[in-house]
């Protein structure tokens, strides 16, 4: 089965709305993510159907839960969430954020391709950026703890912004760690189709 047909497969068993052009820049990231992976190891899943399923899929669902247009993806990697989001939400903005140069090269040449006006990549390690108007959501998927991802990223949002955290598994104890000044606001359960295992979206705020 072709690249594309399987994603179009993929997305009619969601609720996610795409156009041709959409699928077409999400292929085209596919494309480029394999060929850069040889030289760039940019991510552990070298099957592009695999990817399909475990980077893009994966990266769709969170859409839904998400609140407002102006967001930052913290230790991006090779541009998951962003990547995905920014091409389905053309009308909302995404920083995506990672401390190493050649994943950031990546994303260049991927915004440049794409033709991607909504994203700005950037080289900086999370606790020396400073971002001009405080954020409405903080993406990201690659924090060991929610309790780290809140100490390294607390200062990119206010009162009114968003901590969202993807996860596997729902981390009850990881919750019962939360420093006083942040709760929860809601755990996401997600579904990603023939994605084998559990995803949530945990979504918390500060106080």
């Amino acid at each position: 089965m072709s690249l594309i047909s399987e994603l179009e497969s993929l997305i009619k068993k969601s609720d996610i709305k795409v156009n041709e052009t959409q699928i077409s820049q999400l292929i085209q990231y596919v494309e480029l993510l394999v060929k850069w992976n040889k030289a760039y190891n940019l991510t552990s899943v070298r099957d592009p159907h695999e990817m399909l399923v475990k980077h893009i899929m994966d990266s769709l669902a969170v859409g839904e839960v998400l609140e407002g247009n102006h967001f930052i993806d913290v230790g991006t990697g090779p541009g998951l969430p962003g990547i995905p989001l920014a091409i389905l939400f053309p009308e909302r903005s995404f920083v995506l954020l990672d401390s190493l140069g050649k994943r950031i090269t990546f994303l260049r040449q991927v915004v440049f391709q794409l033709k991607l006006a909504n994203v700005t990549p950037l080289l900086s390690r999370v606790e020396k950026y400073q971002p001009e108007i405080p954020f409405d959501g903080v993406l990201s998927r690659a924090f060991a703890s929610l309790e780290d991802m809140i100490n390294w990223c607390k200062h990119l949002i206010d009162q009114n912004g968003r901590f969202y955290a993807l996860k596997g598994q729902y981390p009850k104890d990881e919750l019962t760690q939360l420093p006083n000044d942040v709760s929860l606001i809601k755990s996401h359960e997600i579904t990603v189709p023939n994605l084998v295992g559990e995803r949530h979206v945990i979504e918390l705020k500060k106080n």
